[in-house]
């Protein structure tokens, strides 16, 4: 890591939920809190006594002149915004090193403090954050983060991770959307599959505890399989036999009982046949009968 004490400064725009905890646990690792902000003065000074160093500046400009190492880690609609302002009124400048934690934006959006020279990048966290509280474990600690800008931003942001005991990957800039889209389909959308089965479950007279208690070991098993064989691999089920007798008992109680599922069954039996197809285990007849069912 390059220790150069200067470079360890730090101060963080935007006290929310993620940048307390980036404050605390940068400065377990030897980074120095140097200047915070926020929107809320409160959340500024909380930022302030839980990471135990620097000084809440009532402008963001003001905080930002005090080092060169600048996280942006406001809403994702304020990140443009403030950067602008930022640059409007002097804060950046060649040796500044600006970084936004956003998953869903990429360091294109930090084009105010770049054309003032500075270097831009982008680190996401795939995790969820809960409310700091004091003494509790890092939330970085073996986690993934993503990492893309220009090199210099890569090449520090790689430390900062390090750091933070995470494991970093980089990703092309223009590949960001896509990066946050894959994240969104494999936890919330995994929250609403998971939903669709357990009100299935709940149809079959089970509570959505005894559901879920029934489901849980198929559903680690199936990521287990996804991990080890890979997705394609991993397929199992009347789909991936080409059983459309049962699929089309599936189609018929789920019409009838529970119909504002039914499009979406029929969407993910479509998608699942082409996996299906992928592995080139089913018949070309099956095939055509359950794309006709979806």
């Amino acid at each position: 890591m390059n220790t150069n004490k200067k470079s360890l400064e730090f101060c963080v725009i935007g006290c929310g939920r993620l940048g307390i905890s980036l404050a605390v646990f940068l400065s377990k690792q030897g980074f120095i809190p140097k200047a915070f902000s926020s929107k809320s003065r409160e959340s500024a000074q909380r930022a302030l006594g839980f990471a135990g160093k620097g000084k809440v500046y009532e402008t963001a400009v003001d905080a930002v002149k005090t080092c060169d190492l600048i996280f942006i880690t406001t809403p994702d609609t304020l990140i443009e915004p403030v950067c602008e302002q930022i640059a409007a009124q002097g804060g950046f400048n060649s040796a500044s090193m600006v970084y936004h934690l956003s998953g869903a934006l990429s360091s294109s959006i930090l084009v105010a403090a770049k054309q003032k020279g500075a270097s831009t990048g982008s680190i996401h966290p795939l995790q969820a954050f809960a409310p700091y509280e004091k003494g509790q474990k890092s939330p970085f600690k073996g986690i993934n983060m993503s990492i893309e800008g220009n090199d210099a931003a890569i090449e520090l942001g790689k430390e900062i991770v390090n750091a933070l005991k995470a494991n970093s990957f980089t990703i092309p800039t223009h590949a960001k959307t896509m990066y946050h889209a894959s994240a969104v389909v494999a936890s919330n959308y995994l929250v609403t599959l998971e939903h669709f089965a357990l009100e299935l479950l709940k149809e079959a007279n089970l509570s959505e505890e005894n559901a879920y208690e029934i489901l849980e070991p198929l559903i680690m098993g199936t990521l287990n399989n996804i991990k080890t064989q890979g997705s394609i691999n991993a397929l199992t089920g009347p789909v991936a036999r080409g059983d459309d007798e049962i699929v089309s008992r599936h189609l018929l109680d789920i019409d009838k009982k529970l119909p504002q599922f039914s499009s979406l069954y029929r969407l993910l039996g479509k998608h699942t046949l082409d996996i299906a197809a992928d592995r080139g285990e089913i018949s070309d007849d099956a095939r055509k009968k359950l794309a006709a069912l979806f």
